[in-house]
Parts: C-alpha cells; sequence; structure tokens
C-alpha cells in the first residue's frame, strides 16, 4: 500500500470515527431534549438507547452477605432455589422443603441462635481486585456488567446512609464488612476496560422494619432517596430492576421515579432499564423485557433479556458441583440462540465472600471470550434475521414461552435430540445485506443454506473465502479440504454472507 493510500484510509477512518462520535452526541441531545410525563404512556416513548441491542453479552453478579454462607440445596423435591435467597429460606424455616433444608444447614454450621445480620461482619471482601475483575469481564466478550447493588435483603454494597438508617445498623459495605466502596470501585474499573456499567436494584427488602410497617412510607422515605442516590453517585448505563412484584407500579410510583431518571438524572442520556417497576409491568413497560432461567423470547421487536446462572443459582452456592454447571459450550451456544433470535445474555457469576471470582466460572468466561474474539462480528450489532435458524430432518421441537423457569436444554437443540426430533444445524443473524450462519459442528464439506442467496461466503477468524453456487434457490457453500484441515476446535464457525436476501 502507497503512503498516500495510507494517509488516505487513516483520514477516511478519521473522519467516519467523528461522524460516528457526532450522531451518537446528537442522538443524546435529541433524547435529552425530550421531557418524559410520570405516565407509562409517556415513559414507554422513550427509545431504548442503541448500544444495548449492539452489546447483546452482559455480566450478571450477585454478591453480597449472602455469599459468606452460600448456601442452597441444588435440587430439594424438583426445586432448584438460589443461595442468595438463604435469609428467606432461613426465614420460612420448615414452610417448605427448601427452607428445612436451609435451617438444617445454618444450625449445623452456625448454630440455632447465629443471626443473618451477623454475616455482614463476615462479609469482608478482603481479596476483592476490581482491576482484575474488570480483566475477566474484557477477556469475557462481555459489554456490560450488572452488579447487586442490593438484593432483596436490603445490604447495599455502596455507602448507603438510607440503609444504615431504616435498619438501625450498619447495614452497608462502607459501614460494616469490606468497610470499602464495592460498587464505586468496580465502577472505575470496568468503565476503564470501556465497558459499560450499571447496577441490579432491588425495589422491595423482605425484612425492613419500614417496609413492614408502612409500605407506602417506605417507598417515599427509603427506596425513592436510595434511588436516587446511586444512580446520581454512579451514573449507570444500565438498571435492572426486581422485587417489583410485591406492589403495583402505581404504588411503587414507577413512572414518576422513571420520569425524574430519563429527564433530570444524570445517567438520563444513556440508561437502560428492565421491565420490573411493579407487577403489572413485566413484558408490558420498560426499556427491554426480561425472562429467567428459560428459552428467552421466540422473537419481537422490543428488546429483550435472558439472565441466568452457570449453576442452578445466582448468587454462589457452595453446595453445587461441578455437574451443576453447564460447560463452556452449552453457554456459549445459549448466547448465540439467543442472539440469533434478537436477544441479550445476561449470564450471572456470583463471587465468593472474600471478593474472589471462582475459578470455575473465570475459565467459562475465558472460553466464551476466546470464541467471541474470532466470531464476534456474527454477535455484536447483529439482529434477527428472517429465519433464525435451520432444523434438520425430523420433528422440530417446541419450547414452552415462559418470564421464570422453563426447560431448555440447549444440548437436546443442538446435539442430542430426541429419537425421531430434528436439531438445529445452523444459526443466522443478521447485520445489513450480510448474514451469518452459524454452524455449531465442525464445518462439512459442503453446506446447504436453504430460502437464501448470496453472492459470497467468507470464513471469520480465517477470513478465507468459500466457494458459492446456487442450487434450487438455495446456497450451496463449498469448505476446501484444505481449509477445513486448518480449522481449529471451535464450538461453532461463523459464515459472513455477503449482499444476502431471500
Amino acid at each position: 500500500m502507497t503512503e498516500h493510500n495510507i494517509t488516505r484510509n487513516i483520514t477516511r477512518r478519521d473522519a467516519l470515527r467523528k461522524a460516528a462520535i457526532a450522531s451518537l452526541a446528537l442522538a443524546g441531545s435529541a433524547r435529552a431534549a425530550t421531557r418524559y410525563d410520570a405516565t407509562w404512556d409517556s415513559i414507554d416513548k422513550r427509545p431504548c438507547p442503541p448500544w444495548y441491542e449492539d452489546a447483546k453479552f452482559g455480566i450478571f453478579i450477585h454478591w453480597g452477605v449472602y455469599s459468606v454462607p452460600a448456601f442452597a440445596p441444588p435440587r430439594i423435591q424438583g426445586q432448584t432455589p438460589y443461595a442468595e435467597w438463604y435469609w428467606n429460606s432461613l426465614t420460612k424455616g420448615k414452610e417448605s422443603p427448601v427452607g428445612n433444608a436451609t435451617w438444617d444447614f445454618h444450625k449445623r454450621v452456625y448454630g440455632a441462635k447465629f443471626e443473618y445480620k451477623d454475616f455482614a461482619s463476615q462479609f469482608k471482601a478482603e481479596l476483592f481486585n476490581p482491576n482484575y475483575w474488570a480483566d475477566v469481564f474484557e477477556r469475557s466478550g462481555a459489554k456490560y456488567i450488572v452488579p447487586t447493588s442490593k438484593h432483596h435483603d436490603g445490604f447495599a454494597i455502596w455507602p448507603s446512609a438510607e440503609a444504615d438508617r431504616t435498619w438501625g445498623r450498619p447495614w452497608n459495605a462502607v459501614s460494616t464488612g469490606p468497610k470499602r466502596d464495592l460498587l464505586g470501585d468496580l465502577s472505575a474499573s470496568v468503565r476503564a476496560k470501556g465497558l459499560h456499567m450499571g447496577f441490579y436494584y432491588s425495589l422491595y427488602e423482605w425484612y425492613n422494619p419500614l417496609w413492614l410497617t408502612d409500605k407506602q412510607k417506605y417507598v417515599r422515605e427509603h427506596m425513592f432517596p436510595q434511588f436516587k442516590d446511586v444512580v446520581t453517585r454512579y451514573k449507570p448505563d444500565i438498571i435492572f430492576s426486581d422485587g417489583e412484584w410485591e406492589l403495583p407500579s402505581d404504588e411503587w410510583h414507577s413512572p414518576e421515579l422513571l420520569a425524574w431518571l430519563f429527564n433530570d438524572s444524570p445517567a438520563k442520556e444513556n440508561v437502560v432499564i428492565d421491565d420490573r417497576w411493579g407487577k403489572d409491568t413485566r413484558h408490558k413497560h420498560g426499556g427491554y423485557f426480561t425472562t429467567e432461567y428459560t428459552a428467552g423470547l421466540q422473537s419481537g421487536n422490543h428488546p429483550w433479556e435472558e439472565s441466568r446462572g452457570m449453576g442452578f443459582s445466582y448468587g454462589y452456592n457452595r453446595a453445587e458441583t461441578l455437574r451443576d454447571y453447564h460447560s463452556a459450550r452449552e453457554l456459549t451456544l445459549m448466547l448465540i440462540d439467543l442472539v440469533s433470535r434478537g436477544g441479550n445474555l445476561l449470564l450471572d457469576i456470583g463471587p465468593t465472600g472474600d471478593g474472589t471470582i471462582p475459578v470455575v466460572m473465570e475459565e467459562r468466561l475465558n472460553e466464551i471470550g476466546a470464541w467471541l474474539r474470532i466470531n464476534g462480528e456474527a454477535i455484536y450489532g447483529t439482529r434477527a434475521w428472517k429465519s433464525t435458524r435451520q432444523w434438520s430432518a425430523g420433528k422440530v421441537p417446541t419450547f414452552e414461552e415462559k418470564q421464570f423457569r422453563a426447560e431448555y436444554d440447549i444440548r437436546k437443540l443442538v446435539d442430542e435430540p430426541k429419537p425421531g426430533e430434528a436439531h438445529i444445524e445452523t444459526f443466522f443473524t443478521g447485520k445489513g445485506r450480510d448474514v451469518f450462519a452459524i454452524v455449531p459442528r465442525r464445518l462439512p464439506r459442503e453446506l446447504l443454506l436453504k430460502d437464501l442467496k448470496a453472492t459470497g461466503a467468507t470464513l471469520l477468524g480465517s477470513g478465507e473465502k468459500l466457494p458459492v453456487r446456487t442450487v434450487a434457490g438455495a446456497t450451496a457453500i463449498t469448505v476446501p479440504d484444505g481449509i477445513r484441515d486448518r480449522l481449529t476446535d471451535q464450538v461453532a464457525y461463523c459464515i459472513r454472507l455477503e449482499n444476502a436476501n431471500s
């Protein structure tokens, strides 16, 4: 390449970069200029900031006082409880199999007189290294990070004055335990890596004295000022609200709170919100819709996200073994499958009470990141194409679309179909006029893609061109033996199909 061409290309890249920045600034200014009323009709008119749908992959973090006992029975009478619900399970005691098992564990390990509040001083996070965490997240390929600023136990991982005041004891990570602003330190490290940073926030708290005595006073005097404090301090790009099911959104005064968020808060331009703002709001209101430990949504024009842990729990559960964890292949295939249907994956990790990420969780993130470094073009910035997948011969299986806890075994869809059932041969994602064919097994010598035409095909990673021809309305892609012999072992192989159309 000549010096003139190099200079011209650099100038063109700089011009494109400046144009992109100007476009984003203009879009942000337009959003900032819009005022939203405290009604769902008005709030729902706010567009979801485009960074979210482009990001595709985020990391959820459940970390708090519950990370000290770190226990839930992994499987009991068909239930798979969450370890972060330890206090709730403990309080219920013999009311349920989960409560009974938790109480037995607690008595044996900590003693019957040991109260949940006493775990706070043991939550020391003495090995917490936010820079290392951020490095792990960057290597995973995730684009946004969502830690629990507080869960349903009300313990805040930032210096929340409201937490200490309404509980009547030190109940935040600066007042007790770590004696450190965990959320602030992690926010700084994550943003230094260029990742989007936000937080999870539970609207209600199981046993907060004010909640138990006067729910509306709790909302006005605790939740509202606390929410505004954490938003103002950390200027989140994303807020995952939860615990909304106890009241309708009008009693939470959610539209009023969100009008402040979008009109007057320092996060107003780029913040993304979920759909959990009252027991009447899921899949009806909010920036993106949520599902939890399910297959996600089949399709739809509204942004959506599936969240799940690597095992049965969000918070770290010491009772889980390796067999309870999904493999890196399964987790990567889940990401591919969800993105092909237009969704995001918010994959959870549960750090330990000392502030370390369990090695098995770090390993899974590393392996997902290794695949994304080669094939991220087929994931980031894509949208669902007209066909999300191509099935083999056989009966196409169906799976239940629910908001919470529905069977979703990616192995049965891809690797281990039931007798007589079809399996997924190829996933599809789209970007502009290009379509990405994602093949979840070693590439065959010839790949036939039905109902699709393209002018060219490129193997991601190597950048090698693959011969393409049209056969009866389908695209046949030849993978020469020389290329197949050089293939590295991957969860799935991605081919970019140029100028694809139907």
